[in-house]
């Protein structure tokens, strides 16, 4: 008898001391139904850009915390290099100043005798951006995006869509905004396109990162396209966002298949997307006013004068003499008789001795 009964408690569940909620699965399924309305919500309304940006500038501090012992470490790397390799990088670094000082004396030459050239042509003037410098804080950990985040933002007057160089070309654009940063994202990414130029014939495309590997496609162009190996590409300008002449990337391989109408291009970034970590933002270009040149000045008052030489010349009418007219063009018309109500009745007018007489008179 006691031992069903110990058998019978046994069987028993114990009572809860906590009252349950829904059960695990429910809860997944309602805050996995929550979190993508939510995330629809934001890509389409875009509501928390705000909230985002301000808890990306609670965030800044915490970052630049955990950059410090990578800082730390390069500046005291830096500080115990040894005395010859610093003497070698300045003799090298010399060297390219005193090459780059002849170059840029030759483009102050050009730029002088375009700006004489865009007067005389009565042009405006070439179209002009503006750089701010910044630096590299970190590279995003999201292995399928090319991303990287810089210490510039709302703050120091970046805006979206601004080309981010360094000292080779072109490595990628600014994509989002934060008041103490910037996002930007790579030219090897999959997601961005660079209008581009082929610097020795001038043909234009559109480039596209690989995404998997830092390399750049142009696709779309047929087998015949006039592209080498080893040819650079510039950016083309025509989209308003690039300045035109930044160099991006060289041809590296082309592959042909006999199945396919379109080349497999593939391109190799000239900028140092992953080695340099000071870079520029160039702002978007815009033209300047036009500006009222001196040789439209010099020629206005001869205009002025040529005017006041011109004057109405009136024409008098041409009688016909009897001999300039010819038999053949004489028509002969027989008279008509003048009804009463179209001849006009004469006025008697008065003597009056100070009128002078008229000639029919």
């Amino acid at each position: 008898m006691a031992l069903r009964f110990n058998h019978r408690l046994e069987q028993q569940s114990a009572p809860a001391f906590f009252v349950r909620g829904p059960s695990p699965l429910a809860r997944l399924a309602f805050f996995s139904a929550l979190s993508l309305a939510l995330m629809a919500a934001d890509s389409r309304f875009e509501y928390l850009n705000s909230v985002r940006q301000n808890l990306q500038a609670l965030l800044h501090p915490l970052q630049l915390l955990a950059n410090a012992p990578s800082r730390l470490y390069r500046d005291t790397t830096e500080y115990f290099s040894t005395h010859e390799y610093l003497l070698s990088e300045n003799r090298k670094l010399k060297q390219n100043a005193l090459k780059q000082a002849v170059e840029l004396q030759k483009l102050n030459t050009l730029e002088l005798e375009n700006n004489n050239l865009r007067q005389l042509l009565q042009t405006n003037k070439s179209i002009v951006e503006t750089s701010v410098a910044a630096e590299i804080m970190h590279v995003g950990r999201d292995l399928f995006t090319k991303k990287i985040i810089v210490n510039r933002g709302a703050s120091h007057n970046i805006a979206a869509g601004e080309a981010v160089v360094d000292a080779t070309g072109v490595i990628g654009q600014v994509t989002r905004i934060y008041p103490l940063s910037s996002e930007v994202t790579l030219i090897t990414d999959k997601s961005l396109a660079i209008p581009i130029q082929v610097e020795r014939n001038g043909l234009r495309a559109i480039a596209f990162g690989h995404g998997r590997d830092n390399t750049l496609d142009l696709p779309y162009l047929p087998t015949n396209v006039d592209i080498q190996r080893g040819d650079k590409l510039v950016t083309s300008g025509i989209d308003g966002v690039y300045p035109a002449g930044l160099a991006v990337a060289t041809v590296s391989q082309i592959e042909i298949t006999p199945d396919s109408p379109f080349a497999r291009i593939i391109c190799v970034p000239t900028g140092g997307v992953e080695n340099h970590k000071q870079v520029l933002l160039v702002s978007i270009p815009h033209a300047v006013a036009p500006v009222e040149t001196e040789i439209i000045t010099l020629i206005k008052p001869d205009a002025k004068n040529k005017k006041s030489e011109i004057k109405p010349i009136p024409i008098k009418p041409i009688v016909a003499k009897p001999e300039m007219t010819k038999p053949a063009a004489i028509k002969v018309e027989p008279a008509k008789p003048k009804l009463a109500s179209e001849t006009k009745p004469i006025l008697a007018t008065p003597p009056n001795n100070t009128s002078k007489p008229h000639a029919a008179e």
